[in-house]
């Protein structure tokens, strides 16, 4: 159902250069159905850590060598992309997160052991699907309206993000959050199906070489990557937890799964209105501008989460957020494609560029473990924003030769 109402929108435009219809319409099911399961749970992760008794240290340790790990997986991650191709790569990725979720629901029975289960298979899910998602989008985009394609999908993406973790934090309410994370696997699987009716986008049975390929891509947007990985776990992970701890507060019932979903979920319309307006301006060779500016106010919004002492300001901050990174990350993407189409081997640029992303955020996960290991849980939490507004702004280093045409 899903798949034929989006085929339905897609097939009144014409923008789409090398795929049907039909090929749009299943990447956008999956997209949508990925994303559905993965945020009912990903908002409360940490805040499920937190609550069966891990400290802020322990999680912010466990970030760090989950990102590291996703490090050391990327490139062999890349390796399979190229010889099976984008589709089947994520099908698998869909498959591999179902155990995750189902060990992660296990872990008030099993205690910390299966953590280790949870980041094996979560940590070469993710990177995977990263890595092909981006190759099978960046694929088939069209040059000249690439922002609006950015849009639409970026639009898929944040009803779900927005809608999500409020279905997620109602049903943590009334039937505990393991069932949630059973219900996420069985998501995965279905995210998995809409993929296998059309063929690759790419030729299969390649070899990820790296011979003749043209670093200097890669060493421009080094420093923007990394701070781009830093960003995301600042506004998931650190963010989710500070809000939980010192605002919302965390106890024995499960309401503040609820809570933190409305509040989470109040992105939905900001994101939507700033994806299509984005879009535009992308399109309009406005890139850079859209990039320099979204980064600042990115910064802005991190320098003001210490400051934040009740429910409504944390609304209110999510969606001067929101706003913000759908901004800069729009610009970036549309950046990199460009990056991937002119490297000549997308596949060995995109898997490059997820080593330094999870570098990032393994960087930022190990900063949080440090501050509060020399303060407190809710004074290091603090300080670590004030680091991650400095961080951001490396984004704006970014060089891509898209925005110098």
């Amino acid at each position: 159902m899903i798949q034929k109402i989006i085929h339905r929108i897609l097939k009144r435009r014409h923008f789409w250069r090398d795929a049907s219809f039909s090929e749009i319409a299943e990447l956008y099911a999956s997209r949508m159905l990925r994303m559905i399961a993965l945020h009912l749970s990903a908002a409360f992760l940490s805040i499920f850590l937190y609550q069966n008794g891990y400290s802020v240290f322990f999680i912010a340790c466990f970030w760090a060598a989950f990102y590291l790990f996703k490090c050391v997986l990327a490139l062999p991650a890349a390796a399979y992309a190229a010889r099976f191709g984008p589709k089947h790569g994520i099908f698998l990725s869909n498959l591999l997160y179902i155990p995750a979720m189902i060990a992660f629901a296990l872990l008030p029975e099993f205690g910390t052991w299966i953590l280790v289960v949870v980041a094996l298979f979560q940590g070469a899910s993710s990177t995977l699907y990263s890595i092909c998602y981006n190759i099978d989008f960046s694929k088939v985009k069209s040059i000249d309206h690439a922002g609006k394609e950015i849009a639409y999908m970026n639009i898929v993406e944040k009803v779900t993000t927005g809608l999500s973790p409020l279905i997620g934090g109602i049903l943590a309410l009334i039937f505990g959050p393991q069932v949630v994370l059973v219900i996420a696997g069985i998501l995965f699987g279905l995210a998995a199906l809409p993929l296998m009716k059309t063929g690759e986008p790419m030729v299969r049975g390649q070899k990820l070489s790296f011979k003749g390929f043209p670093f200097q891509l890669v060493r421009r947007v080094s420093f923007a990557e990394a701070a781009l990985g830093f960003d995301v776990f600042t506004s998931g992970t650190v963010w989710s937890l500070f809000t939980a701890i010192t605002i919302i507060g965390i106890n024995a019932t499960n309401d503040i799964y609820v809570t933190n979903g409305i509040l989470l979920s109040v992105i939905l319309f900001a994101a939507l209105g700033a994806s299509y307006t984005f879009g535009k301006i992308i399109d309009k060779r406005k890139g850079r501008d859209l990039l320099l500016l979204s980064s600042v106010a990115n910064s802005l919004s991190h320098l003001a989460r210490p400051f934040v002492g009740n429910p409504v300001a944390i609304a209110g901050l999510n969606v001067a957020n929101e706003t913000a990174t759908t901004g800069y990350m729009m610009a970036y993407t549309r950046g990199n494609f460009d990056n991937a189409d002119v490297s000549g081997n997308r596949v060995a640029y995109l898997g490059l560029i997820e080593i330094l992303a999870n570098f990032g955020a393994a960087c930022a996960a190990a900063t949080l473990a440090l501050l509060v290991l020399l303060t407190t849980d809710a004074r290091g939490m603090q300080y670590f924003f004030f680091v991650a507004a400095a961080v951001v702004l490396l984004v704006m280093t970014a060089r891509f030769p898209l925005f110098r045409r």
